[in-house]
């Protein structure tokens, strides 16, 4: 084998192991995550129950974003203020009632389903009953809502306008920018199977490397 020849191979080879071993984007789901914060601020936690059933103290700050994950330890969290005193500054407790601090991420544009734009990132002071759910805090504060038969949240403040918890395939182009997230890639608008324009600039390349390589041997053997 000749030494243009063996640099062609060895190109090629390294080509298609990068492309070979590049991470596999599990399925995940389009949905309303539910998160708690600690009053005075602080990390948010996924909650261990639901809207419905959570009953907050006065004083709690609850949370809700949209965002497609493949579960609870993907989920993307709240990106607004989670400080009770923040949001509820402006509203005085009230004697069998209580205040709870409600942030509202309505996700990114690259989440959104296809034809919508998310609304801004808003928070709200809820004031409810004293035995009132996180659920009846939201409905307080982010009317219209929208549950399924099953009474998963589909939507707050109307948005989406349709859709509830549906599946989003792996490698589905979303309406996002290279700009907006760091794993943007091209995809084969297609859908069949073929190679990526990526695959094929790739494989391009290592062609012309090695048809340079070959041509510099040649022009070497001439002289």
């Amino acid at each position: 084998m000749t030494a243009a020849r063996a640099l062609f191979v060895s190109l090629l080879a390294g080509a298609a192991a990068l492309l070979g071993v590049a991470p596999a984007h599990a399925d995940g789901y389009r949905y309303w995550s539910f998160w708690q914060a600690p009053a005075a601020g602080g990390a948010w936690t996924y909650a261990t129950q639901g809207p419905a059933t959570l009953r907050p103290a006065d004083g709690s700050v609850v949370g809700f974003r949209f965002a497609v994950s493949k579960d609870s330890a993907d989920a993307a969290k709240p990106r607004g203020t989670a400080d009770f005193a923040a949001v509820c500054a402006g509203t005085p407790a009230e004697d069998g009632g209580k205040r709870v601090a409600v942030v509202l991420d309505f996700g990114t544009p690259a989440d959104a389903p296809a034809g919508e734009t998310p609304p801004a990132a808003r928070t709200a002071c809820a004031k409810v009953g004293a035995d009132g759910s996180a659920a009846d805090a939201l409905a307080a504060v982010a009317k219209p809502l929208r549950y399924d038969s099953s009474a998963l949240l589909c939507a707050i403040a109307g948005y989406p306008r349709t859709g509830c918890g549906e599946k989003v395939a792996a490698g589905k182009p979303t309406e996002t920018s290279p700009a907006e997230t760091s794993e943007a890639s091209p995809v084969d608008d297609k859908g069949d199977g073929g190679p990526s324009a990526g695959l094929i600039g790739g494989i391009a390349a290592v062609a012309v490397l090695g048809a340079a390589a070959v041509w510099q041997t040649r022009r070497r053997r001439r002289g």
